[in-house]
């Protein structure tokens, strides 16, 4: 029997590192009082067809979190809980451990590190930094790179979804602005954010945070806190948008209760305006469409508002767009049954719509689709191509992008780590850097303090081994320095640049 509430659990600060981390104060060569290094995505060669650059992006929430949990965690503690750590060190290493170099950073009560980010929005190739790291306080050389593990786990994930997603928007300008150009206003909303129950909830924070840069459509509501907190975002503002919507457990309650047909109509009276997004597969889709939604039609159509037809199952280009006919075969042939003609063109042949000036067949605005399983960037531009070659608008199909896509992604997809490029020791400053000859030089590490520039076609260029006066001159901008935000920026400028990058 539970007895008293248990407190949530928090993990003093030093802890959110690798165990190997714990030893390399002793390992610095003697002398190092300052050491520098970069966040750095490596390579695309893991990445998704079609992306061959990277979303500078998350640095701020990364730095936002990162002071937060060292404040609260660390600093505000009682110095004997905050240090701690040193006992815990001793006893999972097996042998006496200095813990103190931490109680002195206690005693200091700020993180004594500068870290520096390209602008969040702008799109960059592999091996330019997107940030920097230095101490600002000489003995705390360990520091920088002891902040490593959390700063990477922080910062992976929201550029990574965020790059992803605007390949997802690139994709959607280019069909809908050769099949639907006139409800271009849509885009936003038809890549809709699903992932939500397939990420930790950090992930569903940092990559909800991700796809909103590109799209409003999300069903990650933590993403409206998020985002006034971690980017300013207005207490009046709701940065995301979804609709009512049902699922297998509500609809058979329903069916098994008063039948499929009638929990229809049900939900379109209980739900008598605006967008209405019924699970359609629970058992028999094309009974559903083809039966209960001709009997519904009246009620449809009179309805102020947009019906949305969901299936979750089967393959997702076929179940929308029907099988894929070769030139021998007639799709329109009456005796076609549901499956073949698919999601899109039956609803097309119940409710009609109207044909555009592109010549593409658009559903009447009472009927709609989405299909939120098993979506990535291969099959949406297979959905579009097989829409378009039956002579339907891509703007008919919602697309529910999941965990399916933002789960199957690691650090490696874009090869992010941080590395030391420079440090000093007795006042010498030296440059670093790694080259391993087993590699295929993707690892090979960028050399003493860098700039970022430039150029006049929007390309962004890394200068390495750098004055102070040349690394102080480029793009990098300083946004924390001993415990102070610096150039903060908001969701809302930060969406206006992502936008200007997926326009054709």
């Amino acid at each position: 029997m539970i007895t008293k509430l248990q407190k949530s659990f928090r993990s003093p600060a030093p802890y959110y590192s690798d165990g190997y981390k714990v030893g390399h104060k002793r390992m610095l060569a003697p002398g190092t009082d300052f050491l520098y290094g970069t966040w750095i995505p490596r390579s695309t060669k893991h990445a998704p067809k079609g992306i061959n650059k990277i979303l500078s992006i998350g640095q701020q929430l990364t730095v936002r979190w990162l002071h937060a949990e060292w404040q609260e965690n660390f600093f505000d503690m009682p110095r004997e809980t905050a240090t701690k750590f040193g006992t815990d060190m001793a006893k999972y290493l097996g042998m006496p451990y200095d813990a103190s170099h931490f109680e002195a950073l206690h005693d200091l009560g700020y993180l004594p590190i500068k870290i520096k980010a390209l602008p969040e929005g702008i799109e960059t190739d592999a091996n330019v930094p997107h940030m920097t790291f230095i101490n600002t306080v000489p003995g705390f050389a360990w520091l920088t790179l002891y902040l490593e593990t959390i700063i990477s786990s922080l910062a992976w994930k929201p550029a990574t979804s965020a790059t992803i997603a605007l390949q997802y928007k690139r994709n959607l300008v280019k069909w809908v602005t050769k099949t639907d150009p006139e409800n271009a206003w849509l885009i936003p909303y038809l890549c809709h954010d699903f992932s939500a129950r397939g990420l930790s909830p950090w992930d569903s924070l940092s990559s909800g945070l991700g796809h909103a840069f590109s799209f409003m459509g999300s069903d990650s509501i933590v993403v409206i806190p998020a985002a006034r907190y971690f980017y300013d975002e207005s207490d009046d503002e709701v940065c995301i948008a979804s609709v009512n919507a049902s699922e297998h457990s509500v609809s058979t309650t329903k069916i098994f209760t008063v039948g499929e047909q009638q929990m229809i109509s049900d939900w379109l009276t209980e739900f008598d305006k605006g967008i209405l997004s019924i699970v359609a597969d629970t058992f028999d889709l094309w009974k559903l469409i083809t039966e209960y939604l001709p009997a519904n039609k009246e009620q449809i159509m009179s309805r102020d508002g947009k019906l949305v037809i969901r299936p979750d199952s089967g393959d997702p280009v076929d179940i929308i767009c029907g099988k894929k006919w070769n030139d021998e075969q007639n799709p329109y042939d009456e005796n076609v049954d549901a499956a073949e003609k698919g999601v899109i063109e039956l609803l097309w042949d119940i409710f009609g719509g109207t044909i555009n000036t592109q010549g593409y067949k658009v559903l009447d605005p009472h009927i709609g689709a989405i299909y939120g399983d098993s979506i990535n960037l291969e099959r949406q531009i297979q959905i579009y191509e097989r829409l378009e070659a039956k002579g339907f608008a891509s703007t008919n199909i919602v697309l529910g992008v999941g965990s399916f896509t933002y789960q199957f992604t690691t650090r490696d997809t874009f090869g992010y780590a941080a590395k030391g490029a420079w440090f000093e020791n007795n006042g010498k400053g030296i440059d670093i850097y790694k080259e391993p000859i087993t590699d295929d030089g993707t690892k090979k590490s960028l050399k003493g303090k860098c700039a970022v520039k430039e150029l006049e076609n929007g390309v962004y260029v890394v200068q390495t081994q750098c004055t102070d006066a040349q690394e102080n001159s480029g793009l990098l901008q300083t946004i924390y320095e001993n415990g102070n935000f610096h150039n903060q920026t908001t969701l809302t400028v930060i969406r206006a640049k992502v936008n200007e990058l997926s326009a054709i």
